[in-house]
């Protein structure tokens, strides 16, 4: 029905011409890069490590863009636990988890990737502010984008950062109620020693009312543990090998992928899975002027994941300054969320 029409009908009607009124403006996120994530100071931590003997680098450098979006495709494959554990410990202790915690935090995400693990939580946590810090700025740049608009009342803050570098956090962070939330077993990539000195930094930029929440993983039958490192379909062993691929284009290598083999090897004594690239045959790479010959068989040392038993988390927190309060698991004791306060 046409508008006059309907206004001959309904004498009183009035007919107002549509007035398009501009949108309201559309909330952003503050994106600021910190220290430890330039690529001077990366490339030439990688370069150490790949002419050390034997080689080794950090895990955190098979988090590129690609590699972060591969290490969301392992997140969901049958073999890998850890996620979806997790995910159930939440979904089935969220109003527990929310209660402990507390309305109006500043969330301090580490490690945030995506942010999907945090943006579950929105619901119960009720935070003030949400802080999400990354070693890859670009893909949590896209990830804060969308959180941005669908939770407009939240006031979103991501930092490029480094973990394992000493870091001081922004005055743009929230100094009191801060709730640093480290999911998943990323904690597990740190040595314990360099486990508890992470979290002792946490602590000295907590506040009296600092609290944690983080994922651990447990330890469990080997074979559990190694399909998850080393899955059927070889994703895994593509993220571990996209790490070449990052250290040629920070370091302008020549590694091929395909001369690499991946490797996963739960270590009883030391409770970790150990990730390598192992030389197919002999090879010679060149990166920065120089080469380094790898003869068959060299294995590159990429990631460990250390796993806990209970205690041993409770030991590892109060040597950094926190208390344990409360302890989640799943019924078969595969992975544990943990609460703790400052001491």
């Amino acid at each position: 029905m046409q508008p006059n029409a309907l206004a001959s009908r309904i004498p009183s009607a009035r007919i107002m011409p549509l007035v398009q009124r501009p949108a309201p403006p559309r909330p952003e996120a503050q994106l600021i890069q910190l220290i430890g994530t330039d690529s001077d100071r990366l490339a030439a931590e990688l370069d150490a490590g790949l002419r050390a003997t034997p080689p080794h680098v950090s895990p955190k450098f098979l988090y590129d863009e690609l590699g972060s979006r591969l290490f969301d495709a392992i997140t969901r494959l049958p073999e890998y636990y850890p996620t979806r554990t997790e995910a159930a410990i939440f979904a089935r202790h969220r109003h527990e988890i929310g209660a402990a915690i507390g309305a109006g935090s500043t969330l301090i995400d580490l490690g945030a990737g995506d942010c999907r693990k945090a943006e579950a939580l929105f619901a119960d946590l009720q935070p003030r502010q949400y802080v999400a810090l990354d070693i890859s700025v670009d893909y949590l740049a896209g990830a804060l984008d969308r959180l941005a608009r669908e939770w407009p009342h939240i006031d979103m803050l991501g930092l490029g950062l480094d973990l394992s570098v000493d870091f001081e956090l922004p005055a743009d962070v929230g100094a009191t109620r801060r709730l640093f939330f480290y999911p998943g077993s990323s904690l597990g990539n740190f040595a314990p020693d360099a486990a508890v000195a992470l979290l002792a930094r946490l602590r000295g930029q907590s506040g009296d009312d600092g609290q944690l929440l983080i994922g651990v993983d447990l330890v469990k039958p080997t074979a559990l543990l190694e399909a998850a490192y080393d899955d059927a379909l070889g994703v895994t062993a593509a993220f571990n090998r996209n790490l070449l691929l990052n250290a040629n284009r920070l370091l302008g290598a020549d590694f091929r992928a395909a001369d690499w083999r991946h490797l996963a090897r739960y270590d009883h004594a030391l409770a970790r899975i150990d990730m390598y690239l192992e030389a197919r045959y002999d090879i010679e790479v060149a990166w920065q002027g120089r080469s380094r010959f790898f003869p068959m068989g060299t294995r590159i040392h990429t990631e460990s994941s250390h796993k806990y038993q209970p205690d041993g988390i409770r030991k590892l927190l109060q040597r950094a300054g926190w208390t344990l309060t409360d302890l989640w698991t799943d019924e078969r004791q595969h992975f544990a969320v943990v609460h703790a306060v400052a001491a």
